[in-house]
């Protein structure tokens, strides 16, 4: 293998994966979740530093194949070498096939894939020992299904690209690193949602004719060998240009290239954003965001919020009537924008379940979700704090035994549980829950009769309501309240779901069967509670965990953030329409408030009844950390840069030049008091500071 002939391959492999970069842009700007506001420089800059970013990825990527290249020699296979790499091998396949691997914990799909490599590279490894004749014809080969794989993966990678921007409107994040590490879930999800079939042989005849087109004269490459000498003065050339290609394209993704998200995101490189995201899952509030003196943060949150403390946010809240020990049922509704409902003017007849139920109940009609996540919203609910830049505390390590509304309830003598319809390991949510003591009831807990349908996310929201009733009627005859918090599934691509129950088919595959069919497990479920003789003694509540969709042109899209909340109980809540600005983390207090409980409050969250109430919202992405007060909204992003935009009627944004300083340090604040009480360990119930 000469060095031109090593560069011929990557000329080849860059410049057609910088073809497919520009092909791929060039669709994205016209999906109808992308909102074209661009200039000419936003042009520009998102198809010349999209080919620099791609440029750059492409030498980074090709490292597969160079290394291949590299390592092609006679040498290996004298005595007693040979001899020594086999058995390396047999170990490697001993442990990958009989042990419990470190892989084994990211789904069957992975271990798979590592079984299946090692065990080629073996056979491969032993039919060149065993028979040098073949080595010239089985290299030929074997570097030709490699060219095929990076063809077929860069297609493959283009068309995943675009159906994460259709959904998300982004280039690959966190969400996509989460998807790497579920592969059961995530897999089986695009097995169910798209023609998996007839679009992967479209693919894998294109990356055939392609490869073809590209290798049909290679044999000669493997006639003879660089030198020693060649290939360590082309390694070190090469090095030199990945550390350069990595550096440049930090170095890019630094700029603020343009002030719409859109256009940001399109000149990116999805596998670097993928790169970053994976990297950067957790991020140090005091590295990267504005701040202001730490007892100042604390004394203007214990302003803000009535807390007395300087150092742990605690606040004792008694009431004067007698506490109230009903039964609380929560439930955590997929993905339900309140732009579904008839109450916002959406003409569909999404949910009619919904609809009457906010009708009997106290129905919130301006509350604000934390986050884009399902992991977001079940936070907000749990721990009734602002969200914290990275990751959820959710699938952070060390996340036990902290302040909860769980903790709440078990301190009040409630049975605690957690259910969830599809595999709690997901998402970290058993460590989670089971940390903080609530009982799991996810999809293992059901027994083959108890399914009727199921996807890859797990049961239907049927089969999950009808779980969690019967458990509830365990619960009642140990003469224990009990709190149940129950997470739906339903509405999540692929959309599917029984027949016969809406009027939107299974087959549609569409986010309105999904919404439609959720609204009717919802009404099933609260028609079959009724029979039951804990319902008169039991609260409802209902929440999405967060909006169907979050992409927009401004970092914090805030109207798709706006989410609808009822807590539903006749007889006990009227019927009233709650029109105050609510954040997501004020909804379990404002129950304990209706509850009348008294405890000592940790949380952020508050009563939104009480009459100091100070009406608030934190909205976030990863990065971006929002605070919505009155019209304006503060938004804290990384390299401690503060923007501020005014917020209309239709809750649509407009940056301005002027910041207002009383809100900005409230915003700061609140996010600032949160990210120190996470690093000291001073949520916990267990308190000990660092």
């Amino acid at each position: 293998m000469q060095i031109d002939k090593l560069l011929n391959t990557f000329i080849k492999i860059s410049g057609f994966y910088i073809l497919v970069g520009l092909i791929l842009r060039s669709i994205l700007i016209f999906l109808p979740i992308t909102e074209r506001v661009f200039d000419i420089s936003d042009y520009a800059k998102i198809f010349l530093l999209g080919i620099v970013n791609d440029w750059c990825v492409s030498i980074v990527i090709f490292v597969f194949l160079w290394l291949h290249l590299m390592f092609l020699s006679n040498s290996k296979f004298k005595s007693p070498w040979g001899y020594i790499i086999i058995g390396v091998f047999i170990i490697l396949l001993c442990y990958l096939y009989f042990f419990k691997t470190i892989f084994d914990d990211y789904g069957s799909i992975v271990p798979t894939i590592i079984k299946i490599f090692v065990t080629i590279k073996a056979l491969s490894f032993i039919i060149l020992f065993l028979f040098p004749s073949l080595r010239s014809n089985w290299r030929h080969t074997v570097y030709i299904f490699i060219f095929f794989l990076y063809i077929f993966l860069i297609i493959f990678n283009s068309i995943s690209e675009y159906l994460f921007w259709n959904e998300f409107g982004v280039r690959y994040n966190f969400i996509a690193v989460d998807y790497l590490i579920y592969t059961n879930e995530v897999i089986g999800n695009i097995l169910e949602s798209y023609p998996v079939i007839s679009m992967f042989s479209v693919i894998l005849l294109i990356s055939i004719l392609i490869t073809y087109f590209f290798t049909s004269k290679s044999n000669k490459y493997f006639m003879d060998f660089s030198s020693f000498k060649v290939k360590i003065l082309s390694s070190l050339v090469y090095v030199v240009l990945v550390i350069g290609s990595v550096f440049l394209l930090e170095f890019i993704q630094k700029q603020e290239n343009s002030d719409n998200v859109f256009a940001n995101e399109l000149q990116a490189n999805g596998l670097f954003r993928f790169y970053e995201a994976f990297s950067d899952s957790s991020l140090d509030y005091e590295q990267f965001y504005a701040q202001i003196p730490i007892n100042k943060a604390f004394a203007l949150v214990g302003k803000q919020y009535d807390k007395k403390s300087k150092i742990v946010i605690s606040e004792i809240i008694r009431d004067t009537l007698p506490e109230l020990r009903k039964n609380v049922v929560l439930v955590t509704i997929e993905s339900m924008s309140f732009d579904f409902m008839k109450y916002s003017g959406n003409t569909k007849n999404l949910t009619p379940n919904l609809d009457r139920l906010a009708k009997e109940g106290m129905f919130f009609t301006n509350l604000y979700a934390t986050g884009n996540r399902t992991v977001r919203g079940l936070e907000a609910v749990t721990l009734c704090i602002p969200p914290s830049p990275g990751e959820s505390l959710i699938k952070r390590e060390d996340n036990d035994n902290l302040f909860s509304t769980g903790y709440i309830f078990k301190q009040k003598g409630y049975k605690v549980q957690f259910f969830y319809g599809g595999y709690s390991y997901f998402d970290d949510m058993d460590v989670f829950f089971k940390g903080n003591g609530y009982q799991i009831i996810d999809r293992n807990s059901f027994s083959s009769d108890e399914i009727t349908f199921a996807n890859i996310w797990g049961v239907c929201d049927e089969d999950m309501f009808k779980k969690a009733i019967k458990t509830f009627d365990e619960n009642q005859k140990s003469n224990r309240p009990f709190f149940g918090h129950i997470m739906t599934v339903s509405n999540h691509r692929p959309f599917t779901y029984p027949e016969g129950r809406i009027d939107i088919p299974s087959t549609s595959k569409s986010r309105d069967g999904g919404v439609k069919y959720t609204d009717y497990a919802i009404g099933e479920f609260i028609k079959e509670a009724h029979k039951h003789q804990w319902f008169q003694n039991t609260v409802f509540v209902f929440v999405a965990d967060h909006c169907a969709s979050s992409a927009g042109k401004v970092n914090i899209p805030l109207e798709r953030y706006h989410i609808p909340a009822i807590i539903y109980a006749p007889g006990f809540v009227k019927p009233v329409i709650e029109r105050t600005l609510t954040s997501q983390i004020d909804l379990m207090p404002t129950l304990f408030g209706k509850l009348h409980f008294s405890y000592t409050s940790q949380f952020f969250g508050q009563n939104i009844k009480k009459s100091d109430y100070n009406p608030r919202a934190l909205v976030s992405t990863y990065q971006n950390l929002g605070y919505y007060k009155g019209n304006e909204l503060i938004v804290l992003s990384p390299n401690r840069k503060v923007q501020q935009y005014e917020v209309d009627s239709n809750k649509q944004l407009k940056a301005t030049h002027d910041i207002n300083k009383t809100l900005e340090e409230e915003a700061i604040a609140n996010y600032q008091t949160t990210s120190y009480l996470i690093e000291q360990n001073l949520l916990k119930t267990n308190r000990k500071k660092k």
